[in-house]
């Protein structure tokens, strides 16, 4: 047994706080052995310093060498483990791996794809990998995430997501209902005014505008396009009194009632309205459908509503990329992660999955 310094040196932590690799090189000089990636969980986990789970004792733990993510207390010798109920939850694989994992999943743009992913990082199975991702996927929603549209408009709409659908008949698809909901800022220190000199709406342009930008996007799987089901997105991603702009379409009717400002047009597939109200959300729909195509080539409907989760953490993090890593690992520490059996079996419920 022995007792070592909790945050060795050349690792993220320090006594002034932690700080984000910037580039490769800075990740594996940040995280070159188990102990460095031991050290970053203990200030997530504790970051007000070490207190026993069991006794409250708050000296310093012993640690194991050989096992770096286990801490145990120096009053009664109680073991605790820095990966446990979170997404690395008894685990067989390294840390180092995970975090390798984690970097991964959250610095490369485009995402990645479980094959791609089993390659880069020698993982021996398919299904190691593909459990892996989900379960950093599992860590991409935080558990009381805030609602969007408190400083500006909201565009909502829906669309369907999948492959095509043959020989069933017409107007019959296997393709999943999917809503969502964007902000729609504007650009700053971009070129024209961001609000008209008549009114103080902003002025859309079309397409991706000059003046506007797309904000905080919430994405979710739906099960039909009836109120009942529209509602209950709308009252639990967009704050209240927000501005909602959508279609015409009869599920939005009750949203005035519901205490939103209402924006509606009936756009009846006409490209130049929708292009003039809702050109943010098209244009993240436009995104998404690429992105699950060119990385994943289609996904099943089991797990679209984690793929979801992922596209919109990658898009509210876009300005910032190297927060990601530090999100998902923050967030992974807290959270509750998909176990083998749950994932393959369907008992598990990827976060953000409608009920009912």
């Amino acid at each position: 047994m022995h007792a070592y310094p909790l945050a060795p040196e050349g690792s993220l932590v320090s006594s002034g706080g932690m700080s984000r690799p910037r580039s490769l090189p800075d990740f594996q000089r940040a995280f070159p052995d188990e102990a460095a990636c031991a050290a970053y969980l203990f200030a997530i986990r504790f970051p007000a310093g070490f207190a026993c789970p069991a006794c409250g004792d708050t000296r310093e733990p012993y640690r194991v060498r050989t096992r770096p993510q286990i801490l145990q207390c120096r009053a009664h010798r109680h073991e605790t483990s820095l990966t446990a109920n979170s997404v690395m939850h008894r685990t067989k694989q390294p840390i180092s791996l995970w975090f390798w994992a984690a970097w991964l999943a959250t610095s490369h743009t485009p995402g990645m794809s479980a094959v791609q992913f089993q390659k880069l990082l020698g993982i021996g199975r398919y299904e190691t990998a593909f459990l892996m991702l989900h379960k950093l996927r599992a860590a991409m929603v935080r558990p009381e995430r805030d609602a969007i549209g408190d400083q500006c408009p909201v565009e909502v709409d829906e669309t369907l997501v999948g492959g095509a659908t043959q020989g069933k008949g017409r107007g019959v698809t296997d393709k999943v209902l999917v809503v969502g909901a964007v902000e729609v800022r504007p650009r700053l220190g971009g070129k024209g005014k961001a609000e008209s000199e008549e009114t103080s709406k902003p002025r859309h342009r079309g397409g991706h505008g000059r003046s506007l930008v797309a904000g905080r996007l919430r994405l979710q799987c739906l099960p039909s396009r009836k109120k009942e089901a529209l509602e209950p997105f709308v009252q639990g991603n967009v704050a209240p009194g927000a501005l909602v702009r959508t279609d015409g379409w009869i599920g939005y009717d009750d949203l005035d009632y519901l205490g939103y400002r209402h924006e509606r047009v009936a756009v009846r597939g006409d490209h130049e309205k929708t292009d003039q109200h809702l050109p943010m959300i098209h244009i993240v729909f436009g995104n998404l459908d690429t992105w699950l195509l060119g990385t994943h080539h289609g996904v099943s409907p089991k797990h679209l509503q984690a793929y979801l989760n992922e596209f919109a953490f990658r898009f509210n993090r876009r300005h910032w990329p190297m927060a990601a890593f530090d999100s998902v690992l923050g967030i992974g520490a807290s959270v509750a992660a998909p176990t083998r059996a749950g994932l393959y079996g369907g008992s598990w419920l990827h976060p953000g999955t409608l009920l009912g």
